[in-house]
Formats: C-alpha cells, structure tokens, sequence
C-alpha cells in the first residue's frame, strides 16, 4: 500500500470550503479553558465540514497562539462567533430553531450509539469545561443530551477527543442520510 500525498487528496481551496454545503450541526464550547482543545475543536470542524464553533465565556479565541498550533490554519476555515455566556448562544439557537444537545452524563441522556440524526433538524452539540463539564444552567436549556458510552475507570474523555467521536457519528449519519436521497 502506497501513503497518499496531500495533492492527491483532493482539499478544497479555503474558498471551495467557504461555499461548500456543511454538515448542519453547530459547537458550543462552554468555557473550554485550553486554547489547545479549541484549536482541535476547529481542525475536527473543517475535517466533517461542521456550521461553525460558538466559543463562550473564558473559551479562548483567534487570533491565538495555542489554538492555532492544534487548528493548524483551520481556525481561518470554520466560521465561529463568541458568546460571553454559553446560554445566551443556546438561546439564539434555539431562536434559529436549532435542535440543542448537551454532550455529557446526565440523566436521561442518549447513548451515542442509540442517537439517530433527523434530516429535518439542524442541531447544536454543547461541550463543556475540562473539568466541570457543561454547566447545569446549559444543561437545563438543552434539548437532550448525548452521552458517549465508555467501560473504564474514568468515565471521562478529553472535551476535544469527546468532540471527535461525537462529531464523526453526526458527520456519518449526515452523510448516510445524504446518500439515501
């Protein structure tokens, strides 16, 4: 087997990027304090063509060192917009009609691999704090919530890891429902 070079891949130009159709979910970052996890938060966003990242309160924001050494240049590719409190970037979503889902472990959440993508909705994804998770005041406003299963002793994930398995099965669903039309 041969490594593809990354003129072989096929990338879009930023521009092609811009106007492409995007997967119809949106990130909410509520205080996420690494400028390292943000940075991969874009880079996952440009890979599964995501809306765009709201990043609140103390979640840092380009033009910034540590988030671009783990974007590397995505940060100029996916749009994003900062809040200053996560809830009032929930509320505007849900004005827009944004279906939101927290991604943590409350109760009541669905399981990632029980969670079915509705064509029909556009949805909001909110990640919370490295350690605090998302906050209860989001929580309360979420729509449901989306737990990622897991066996071991910590029960946790890094937030950015969290946001790459949860944004894959968004993107794979997406693209099925795509291709069955």
């Amino acid at each position: 087997m041969r490594k593809i070079s990354n003129q072989e891949l096929g990338r879009p130009s930023a521009e092609a990027f811009a106007a492409m159709e995007k997967c119809p979910v949106t990130v909410v970052l509520d205080d996420v304090r690494s400028g390292n996890n943000t940075g991969s938060f874009f880079r996952t966003g440009d890979a599964f063509a995501i809306e765009r990242l709201c990043l609140c309160g103390i979640t840092g924001t380009p033009p910034d060192r540590e988030i671009h050494k783990t974007a590397l240049g995505a940060e100029t590719t996916v749009e994003w917009t900062y809040f200053r409190d996560a809830a009032d970037a929930v509320n505007e979503l849900k004005a827009q009609g944004y279906t939101i889902l927290a991604v943590e472990q409350v109760e009541g959440a669905v399981m990632l691999d029980d969670w079915r993508y509705k064509p029909e909705k556009r949805y909001a994804l909110v990640f919370g704090n490295e350690v605090n998770g998302v906050r209860q005041q989001v929580v309360d406003l979420c729509d449901g919530a989306i737990e990622i299963p897991q066996r071991g002793t910590k029960h946790s994930l890094n937030v950015s890891v969290s946001g790459g398995v949860v944004l894959w099965e968004v993107f794979r669903q997406w693209r099925a429902s795509k291709a069955a039309q």
